[in-house]
């Protein structure tokens, strides 16, 4: 059972930054792929941004260049570093983890952390 806590969440001006982090509980944080979603008020939940268990990355088209996605495997923890930071950016930001057990997979989520972008 993987539990994912969500923390740095905000209200913030157009142009500052904020760290997201996601601390996973376990043993064996380091074989999970971790993503970080968002959904805005009205819109369809869309990936922000994943780093595989071999640390590989890959970015939504509107956030590459300004969040930085990373882990430390050894605190069993996900940031998502995010500069330059838009009004658009405003939404409810998600912890994902995936889980491959044989030839299943798992998602799990953490309950969301509130990032807000206005002046």
């Amino acid at each position: 059972q993987v539990q994912l806590v969500e923390s740095g969440g905000g209200l913030v001006q157009p142009g500052e930054s904020l760290r997201l982090s996601c601390a996973s509980s376990g043993s064996i944080f380091s074989i999970y792929d971790m993503g970080w979603f968002r959904q805005a008020a009205g819109k369809q939940r869309e990936l922000v941004a994943i780093i595989t268990s071999g640390g590989s990355t890959n970015y939504a088209d509107s956030v590459k260049g300004r969040f930085t996605i990373s882990r430390d495997n050894a605190r069993n923890t996900v940031y998502l570093q995010m500069n330059s930071l838009k009004p658009e950016d405003t939404a409810v930001y998600y912890c994902n983890a995936r889980e491959y057990i044989i030839t299943r997979m798992y998602d799990y989520w953490g309950q969301g952390t509130q990032v807000t972008v206005s002046s």
